[in-house]
Formats: C-alpha cells, structure tokens, sequence
C-alpha cells in the first residue's frame, strides 16, 4: 500500500521547475514594463478584458497546430484555481490606486511566505531549514529593494498583501487541486477569471463613472474607451508574452512542491529590474542591486539544497 502510494505522489523536478520560472520571470518582467506603453490610454479593466480575448483567439489558432487539450479534468478545481489567481492580480492591480507599483509587488511577493504557512499548518507538510534560510534571505531582499520607505506604508499594505496570500492559495492548487490538468487548460482558466473581472470592472466604471487622472494614474479608475492601433498592438504583444510565460509557470509548479516553486518567483523582480533598465533607462540603487543579489541567492540555495 505504501509502495503503490509512493508511486503515486508526484515526483519533485526542482531544477526543472526553476528553469521554467526563469522563462516566466523573463517574459513577465518584460510585459510588466510594457504596461506603461497601455497604461496612458485605456483602463486596467478594459485591458484585462481586451487581453483575454487576444488570448483566446491565439490558443484557438494553436489548438489545431500544438493539439493542445483545453478540457479540464476537474473543473470545479480549475474554476477555484482561476478564480484564487484571478482575485490575486486583480487585489494586486487595485493597489495602485493608492500605492507605488513597488510597493504593492512587495505585497504580492509574500506569497511564499503564505506558501511555507499554509503547507505546514494546513497540510502537514515538513518545511526544511533550507527552504526556511531561502524565504528569510528572499524576503530581506525584497525589503532591501523597496528601500526604507516601506516601514510608513501602514494600513495601506493589507491590499496587496491580500494579493499575496490569494496568489499562495492559488500555488497550492495548482499542485495539489491540478496536478493533472494541462499547463493550457491552467493558464486559459487563469485568463478567463481576469477577463471576466475585467468586464465587471467594465460594467461597474460605466454604471459609475469616476473622475480620472490623466495618464498613468488613471489605470485603475479609466472607464472603457476607443483603444488605438498603438495600443491594440501592444495589448497584442502583452497577450503573446503573457500566455507563454503563464504556460512556463503552470508547468514550473506542476513539477515541483509550491514551498519549493514559490521561492524561485523572487528572481521577477531583478528580470524586471534589467528590462526597466533597457526599456526605460531606470537605475536601480546600490541597495535594491543588494537586495536583488539576496534574492538570487534564495533561488540558488533552494535549487541546490532543495531541502
């Protein structure tokens, strides 16, 4: 009985699995930055709503070439996964209203955290030292990056904070709830949970309209407009990197425990750092490349030690 249960158990790929990480986090750091090019004209909620429509008009042209299976073999856990991603990147998003987009990443990155809490005190599951060391050390490093600031944020943090703790939750489902289920079935999952919030964010700005910001600090409150071309091609480009680099993080936590997996998401923000620097000629400080340096750190030390 117990041989039949090891055979089982999935098998952890750590190696793998940073690996497909690190593709995510080099295609995600880049739409990230893109965002600003999108931002200036239409609305997060028109946006989300807009990409997800790319994004299944590009799976249904490659289901036929790439024979992919978008059937879910456990629905209701797909829906709850989508639903937990969805909630994550929307309370993520909604921090901006009244956050730095810094900040509110710190907030989202206490995802493992979250992971390494929920994995021992609600399943059980052994934490060692080293996947310990590789959080702390992750963790100092996001700290170091935002710089001093982040200790007068107050009240304020509980939003993408909540974003982290959503983004934890939907981690552990994609490894436990859907281990069988395809990477595409995920991620299209995942897009449709957004693209549905998108549209009730829609509906909600066009019920009650709100006095916007121009430019960049309107994203969040911006009620749908007329996209141009410019903007239509980079929603477009957005939906591209974001659907590859979604498949590669649904493959990542499929392969490996999410207390394993989670550490590695650290490395987004150093990726996303070098693209801010080439896109945008942003110079992290002294500080932040400290901190970044911690977090790399953290990823090798859990890849190596994987204990």
């Amino acid at each position: 009985m117990a041989m039949a249960e090891a055979a089982s158990a999935p098998v952890n790929r750590t190696l793998a699995a940073a690996g497909a990480i690190t593709l995510y986090a080099v295609l995600i750091g880049f739409t990230d930055n893109s965002v600003r090019f999108i931002a200036q004209d239409i609305g997060l909620w028109q946006f989300h709503a807009t990409r997800t429509v790319f994004v299944v008009a590009l799976m249904g042209m490659a289901l036929p070439l790439l024979r992919l299976d978008l059937r879910p073999r456990d629905l209701r856990a797909v829906v709850a996964r989508s639903l937990l991603h969805g909630v994550a990147l929307m309370c993520y998003f909604a921090a901006f209203a009244f956050l730095p987009v810094a900040q509110a990443a710190a907030g989202l990155f206490t995802a493992p955290i979250f992971v390494l809490l929920i994995a021992r005190f609600a399943y059980g599951q052994p934490i060692g030292p080293f996947r310990i060391a590789a959080v702390i050390l992750g963790f100092l490093g996001i700290l170091m990056v935002l710089g001093p600031g982040m200790a007068s944020i107050g009240p304020a943090v509980v939003v993408p904070a909540l974003a982290g703790f959503f983004y934890a939750l939907g981690h552990i489902a994609t490894r436990r709830w859907c281990a069988r289920e395809s990477a595409a079935t995920l991620t299209l999952g995942f897009f449709l949970a957004l693209g549905m919030f998108g549209l009730i964010g829609m509906g909600g700005l066009l019920a009650f309209p709100q006095a916007v910001p121009p430019g960049m600090a309107g994203f969040v409150l911006r009620a749908p407009v007329m996209p141009s071309a410019e903007v239509l091609l980079w929603i477009l480009v957005q939906a591209v990197g974001a659907l590859l680099g979604l498949l590669a993080m649904v493959r990542g936590y499929q392969l490996a425990d999410a207390s394993r997996v989670a550490v590695f998401e650290y490395i987004v923000l150093p990726v996303a750092a070098l693209w801010g620097f080439l896109l945008w000629a942003e110079v992290p400080s002294a500080l932040a490349v400290g901190g970044m340096a911690l977090i790399v750190a953290a990823g090798l030390l859990i890849a190596l030690r994987g204990d």
